[in-house]
């Protein structure tokens, strides 16, 4: 069983900034595709950012040119940079990890993005 500890989210203002973190028990970072997915209120899970165990990346339209998903093998983690943060993007952001034939989930961080 892997466990994805996530990290960094909270509060912050419109146009602010902030980088989620994810780390999976064990090293199979890897060999593993990763993703970020949120969870607005009354909304059902989308996809926000994904990159493959070889590095190709692939955005939400809504996080294309704001957002940025890079991993650290040597660190075993798996980052989403978020800036020009929008009320819109508030919602709980969840790691993912697929390990074939494995299906992992964090259990998710808040983002709010309020005045």
């Amino acid at each position: 069983q892997v466990q994805l500890l996530e990290s960094g989210g909270g509060w912050v203002q419109p146009g602010g900034s902030l980088r989620l973190s994810c780390a999976p028990s064990g090293s199979i970072l890897s060999i593993a595709n990763m993703g970020w997915y949120r969870q607005a209120p009354g909304k059902q899970r989308e996809m926000v950012a994904l990159i493959t165990s070889s590095g190709s990346t692939n955005y939400a339209d809504s996080a294309k040119g704001r957002f940025t998903i890079s991993r650290d093998n040597a660190k075993n983690t798996v980052y989403l940079q978020m800036n020009s943060l929008k009320p819109e993007d508030t919602a709980v952001y969840y790691c993912n990890l697929q390990w074939y034939p494995y299906d992992y989930w964090g259990q998710g961080t808040q983002v709010t993005v309020s005045s």
